[in-house]
């Protein structure tokens, strides 16, 4: 983009002796690279943060599932003052008082249970693993989409930026050739009606130069707030449109690659695991379960006469009738036969990403080649038609054709650069492994 920007008002200048200003704005003081923008992106953007803190759920769900087939402990150390009454207790007896006390009582306990056998919650435990490994490649997921993002949004920022330096150039060209038409016409060769178009012209061309630069202003902020950074930042775009041809591999290679690496099917796959785990640890409600429970301290009514004393048991429980099971059952089995169904019409997506990164990218290629020569085209109208203009041969209509028609070109060429650039990156997003390949396909 930027040699043939170059080029076209380099060729003006030589044909009206003018010079090009590069374009620069004081104003910005940050310089922001894609690769940098990218970078930003995975650290600040929100959705990369929730997604890391479904992880960190999902985690403390295992932790806490695990936790149910692991030792209890706790300490316990009551002191009571009492009264009892006997009768009350079904105690009566001669002579006995109905009520008995007030009297103190001491007791330190430590108590303990384990599971032995509870395969209902086994089960959970792999259930909760299998989840946590979905939120894994669900938070892959959310940065692949969000290098996308940011990557688009730098794209379409990197557009503005070109969009305003051609506004600029053609400011400058317009006036040029403004005051080309006054001297003509001050020497007799043009017309009033000439000098009029020229200045008609540049009031066009100011204009569009000011809904650029407003155009420009907004794609920075969009980009600010996507990488989480100050929107009242100005920034410099350090990266330009330029063109850089990537070999695109064969469909049926890069479908089974995306299968394998894909973050989210990979987290359909964990999600019907879970779900599958589930499914049995349900089944596992009338299964027995056998935990070993105890306690060990020591009691009395006087801190100098506390004795040791303590238990050891083993229980089963077994569920004999428990219709919640049923409906948990059909939940589980309805939840598990949709997951299969996005597992196959995610198959299905996965191969039209990629049929569609494919034909986009293969078009912008030759959208590039095609804008290329039609950019050379409209330079060399505009050369002949300037000629013809101060030499007196023609009047200036041919010359603000002859603009219209290289800004066209000029347009033209740098959208067909940014398809391109958007084409590579969606591929990247269509592969899978985006974060480890996005640099190589987009030239970084």
């Amino acid at each position: 983009m930027t040699r043939y920007v170059s080029k076209s008002w380099a060729i003006l200048a030589a044909i009206l002796s003018t010079t090009n200003a590069a374009f620069a704005d004081g104003s910005l003081n940050y310089t922001l690279s894609m690769d940098e923008a990218i970078s930003k992106g995975l650290q600040a953007n929100v959705n990369v943060l929730m997604a890391g803190a479904k992880v960190s759920e999902a985690d403390g769900s295992r932790e806490r599932r695990l936790s149910e087939y692991l030792p209890h402990v706790h300490i316990e150390t009551p002191f009571a003052y009492q009264t009892i009454n006997m009768k009350a207790q079904g105690i009566s007896l001669p002579n006995v008082p109905t009520i008995v006390g007030p009297f103190t009582s001491y007791d330190f306990r430590v108590y303990g249970d384990q599971s032995i056998l509870d395969f209902q919650s086994y089960h959970s435990i792999k259930a909760s693993e299998k989840d946590l490994t979905s939120r894994k490649n669900d938070y892959e997921d959310v940065r692949s989409r969000v290098i996308q993002q940011v990557a688009v949004n730098y794209i379409v920022a990197e557009y503005a930026v070109a969009k305003v330096e051609t506004a600029e150039s053609r400011v400058r060209t317009s006036d040029a050739l403004e005051k080309l038409a006054q001297h003509q016409h001050d020497v007799g060769v043009a017309d009033g009606l000439d000098v009029l178009r020229a200045q008609v012209q540049l009031a066009n061309d100011r204009q569009n130069l000011l809904v650029a630069k407003n155009s420009l202003q907004q794609t920075l902020l969009v980009l600010e707030r996507s990488i989480g950074i100050d929107l009242a930042t100005q920034l410099n775009l350090s990266d330009k449109l330029t063109f850089k041809k990537l070999e695109a591999p064969q469909i049926e290679q890069a479908v089974n690659a995306a299968l394998e690496t894909r973050p989210d099917y990979r987290s359909l796959f964990s999600q019907r695991e879970s779900l599958v785990e589930q499914l049995k640890s349900s089944r596992s409600r009338y299964l027995p379960k056998i935990t070993v429970s105890g306690n060990y301290g020591g009691s009395g009514q006087q801190l100098s006469d506390i004795e040791p004393s303590g238990a050891i048991r083993v229980n089963l429980v077994m569920s004999i009738f428990d219709l919640d099971r049923t409906g948990e059952r059909l939940e589980l089995e309805s939840r598990l036969k949709m997951t299969e169904q996005q597992i196959a019409d995610q198959r299905l997506g996965i191969e039209q990403d990629i049929r569609e990164a494919l034909l986009n990218l293969d078009s912008a290629n030759e959208q590039v080649v095609v804008a290329g020569e039609g950019l050379e085209l409209a330079e060399k109208e505009l050369k002949y038609a300037s000629d013809r203009f101060k030499n007196g041969v023609v009047n200036n209509i041919e010359v603000i054709t002859a603009q219209d028609a290289l800004a066209r070109a000029l347009d033209n060429n740098l959208s067909a650069l940014a398809q391109h650039l958007e084409a590579k990156i969606a591929l990247a997003k269509a592969l899978g492994n985006t974060e480890k390949i996005y640099r190589l396909f987009l030239g970084i």
